[in-house]
């Protein structure tokens, strides 16, 4: 613009068209600025998002539901106890843990500064203050029947377990009305406690292997949204009883396990890029698919529940491709026990052809992802938990932490 243009122009006409200039320079700026905090926003939309939900939801419980991912001693107790080197690595003695050290779940309790879980079916030393531990080990979704017992799963299937979560809510609350003490206080949750507890769930797994066990890679397959719905009942079933925030695992790259590499050699065909049987994940992927399809679905019908589907299967895929890289050897070796021509769990003792086998440990578990050939080492476990609970692997991508939250509120 001349700025001698006002200098020259004297009169009506002049004052008009500087108020014009004058107007259009604002209209101009409210513009611009309107539209760069439009941009802005749009760019940091789900920073925003998650930054509102970052605070720590403070849950005073975990109560957990699954197999041996995720047990604590449940199955321990009610059998025989594991015996070392069963949790030496991290406890120091056998822990009723299938591992050398934590779970993930112990990891889990760690973040959200709670103590350790204890199994609900151990009843020496146990205190369930701050939650209580439903998984055993050989858990799976299906009720369990004669043909899934006689393969040596557990009998405490995840109906079972809610049925053990149901008497053991009520009752907590009998104790409280009854009477407070000092023992009672510190030793069950407050009733109050159950509706802001966290509702963690890691089972599948058993399904698809006793599956694998019995029938074809597709009825196993025809059999999954059968399985999927039963789930879904179980996470209706304590929305019921006033359960609202979940943290739901889906299930891991079972064809990637030892035990499956070695009892189901794949095939040059079925073998993926990292050596696991193809097939069997390709049956976990399309289980998975159809479990966040159910998570999303319930995320609607249950208005007041915060779901959050994780998918740890991207995880321990990703230690198990990565693994020598992320400083751990042969990911389809692994620490204890025997497998093969003869099998030895970790830790016990058989007779083979006369001579006695101990299902003794190496020498350093830290650089195995699996423990022994089933189950993840300690420091596979750590990693693992290190992708998931900060919410990357997650959807809604809430950390754990943030996980009584929904997305979009505060």
């Amino acid at each position: 613009m001349d700025v001698n243009l006002g200098r020259r122009w004297r009169g009506p006409i002049a004052m008009a068209l500087r108020s014009v200039e004058a107007v259009a320079f604002l209209v101009f700026l409210v513009v611009g600025f309107s539209i760069f905090m439009a941009m802005g926003r749009s760019k940091t939309l789900n920073q925003i998002e998650l930054n509102n939900h970052s605070g720590h939801c403070n849950f005073p419980a975990i109560f957990n539901f699954g197999d041996s991912n995720s047990d604590t001693g449940g199955k321990s107790a009610a059998y025989d106890r594991l015996p070392s080197p069963n949790g030496d690595t991290f406890f120091g003695k056998p822990s009723g843990r299938f591992c050398d050290g934590q779970l993930v779940i112990d990891f889990i309790a760690e973040k959200l500064g709670l103590p350790y879980l204890s199994g609900y079916l151990d009843s020496i030393g146990t205190n369930f203050r701050y939650g209580a531990n439903f998984a055993t080990a050989g858990s799976t979704i299906q009720p369990v029947d004669a043909k899934i017992f006689e393969m040596g799963f557990s009998p405490f299937s995840l109906d079972i377990q809610l049925f053990q979560f149901e008497q053991f809510k009520a009752r907590t609350i009998e104790l409280y009305k009854e009477g407070r003490s000092s023992y009672i206080e510190s030793s069950f949750p407050r009733p109050v406690d159950f509706s802001k507890a966290l509702y963690t769930l890691d089972i599948g797994q058993n399904d698809l292997h006793g599956g694998f066990v019995s029938m074809t890679e597709k009825q196993v397959l025809a059999s999954t949204p059968n399985i999927i719905n039963q789930s879904a009942e179980a996470v209706k079933k304590l929305y019921q009883l006033g359960a609202r925030s979940f943290w739901i695992h889906n299930t891991g790259p079972i064809g990637c396990l030892p035990f499956a590499v070695i009892y189901y050699p794949p095939k040059p065909e079925n073998m993926d890029q990292s050596g696991c049987v193809k097939s069997h994940n390709e049956v976990a992927k399309e289980f998975n698919r159809q479990l966040q399809e159910r998570v999303t679905q319930l995320g609607a019908q249950l208005p007041d529940a915060i779901l959050t589907y994780v998918d740890i299967f991207s995880a321990k895929y990703t230690l198990i491709s990565e693994a020598k890289k992320l400083g751990f050897a042969n990911p389809h070796g692994y620490c204890c026990g025997h497998l093969g021509d003869y099998n030895v769990d970790c830790g016990r003792k058989a007779m083979v052809n006369g001579t006695e086998i101990i299902g003794a440990s190496c020498s350093n578990p830290s650089e195995y992802i699996s423990w022994d050939g089933v189950h993840y080492s300690h420091a596979a476990n750590k990693w693992i938990a290190n992708q998931i609970l900060n919410g990357n692997l997650s959807n809604p991508p809430i950390p754990i932490t943030g996980a009584c939250h929904k997305l979009g509120h505060s």
